[in-house]
């Protein structure tokens, strides 16, 4: 296997593990709820608590992949303050 297939399927797996991880985030803590609500008779709270907490893991989960697969490319550009040609003009008088 070459070097550019290798990259193409590791940036495949990534991509799949960012979906499944927020699906099974979302609908774990969803169902999870529903199945609290059933047994303790409490209709809709720990449904909609725990959906919250879902949809807010699920997010986290996608910053915390999406931070680690960018960690490894070297920044574009560090410091703007490093660059010799940009150079602030002048203010120009009124």
């Amino acid at each position: 296997m070459d070097k550019e297939s290798k990259q193409a399927a590791i940036q495949m797996a990534y991509a799949s593990s960012i979906g499944i991880a927020m699906v099974l985030a979302i609908f774990g803590c969803l169902f999870l709820g529903a199945w609290l609500d059933r047994k303790l008779g409490t209709e809709p709270y720990f449904t909609l608590l725990l959906l919250l907490v879902g949809i807010v893991a699920g997010f986290r989960n996608l910053y915390v992949l999406i931070k680690k697969y960018f960690m490894d490319d070297k920044p574009i550009i560090t410091c703007v303050k490093s660059e010799p040609h940009r150079k602030r003009p002048p203010p120009k008088k009124a």
